[in-house]
């Protein structure tokens, strides 16, 4: 059983850094963005954290998942959700069935015990999107939603959202209005300064909690100081 649960975590450690990789650069930065965002809040502030991007390929399932991750490891109790009805990528990302989630869930096809997953990464639980619905908004919207959120804040510390692009449909929009905070996630070498800026207005028109912006594919130089302390092995 223990060589299976090894197995399973490495092959998801192409997206998992902070997994596979938990002394690297990156896998730091994750968990400066956790603390960062518990220096914007406070414990009892936030429970439910969206990801989402103005544009497609930008990263923010891959950011979601890390950072569910780094809360995790800090010893909270973590539901990480694939919000994203349209194009779904948990299920990839940590290999597990598909059959039934979130949209089963907001659909009564299904009850909650019967979608959330244990991840095998201690602490951290998984929801995914399930069968894609012929309608994502509306199901995101519902009233269902809604109490489906306060159900699950009595029961983890944390929910942590990966919806879709903002720009694309409105589901994002929709659901940053039910969550505590937003991170809007940027690819520093693709997404244009328009698509970032109309993203941060759909967000503060719909009254969402922005935390900040997660910048992508961000390069650092060899001579910066952070790649000279951590870049190296001892």
């Amino acid at each position: 059983m223990v060589k299976k649960k090894n197995q399973s975590i490495q092959k998801a450690a192409r997206k998992l850094i902070t997994v596979e990789n938990p002394k690297s650069i990156v896998s730091e930065q994750y968990r400066t963005v956790r603390t960062n965002i518990h220096f914007s809040t406070t414990d009892d502030d936030l429970r439910s954290i969206l990801f989402t991007s103005s544009s497609p390929s930008e990263g923010k399932s891959t950011s979601a998942a890390n950072i569910a991750i780094v809360f995790a490891q800090e010893g909270r109790r973590v539901l990480l959700i694939d919000a994203d009805m349209r194009k779904p990528t948990m299920h990839h990302t940590f290999h597990i069935n598909n059959g039934r989630g979130l949209s089963s869930l907001l659909t009564r096809q299904a009850t909650m015990q019967e979608v959330i997953i244990d991840s095998e990464i201690e602490n951290l639980f998984l929801m995914p999107c399930g069968p894609i619905p012929p309608n994502p908004a509306e199901l995101i919207g519902s009233r269902t939603m809604k109490v489906l959120i306060e159900q699950l804040n009595n029961d983890f510390d944390l929910i942590v959202f990966d919806a879709p692009p903002l720009l694309s449909v409105a589901d994002a929009q929709i659901l940053s209005n039910e969550c505590d905070g937003t991170i809007l996630v940027v690819n520093t070498g693709s997404t244009e300064k328009e698509a970032a800026l109309k993203a941060k207005e759909t967000l503060q028109s719909a009254n969402a909690r922005i935390l900040g912006v997660l910048m992508n594919n961000y390069t650092l130089a060899k001579d910066h100081y952070y790649y000279q302390y951590y870049g190296t092995a001892e």
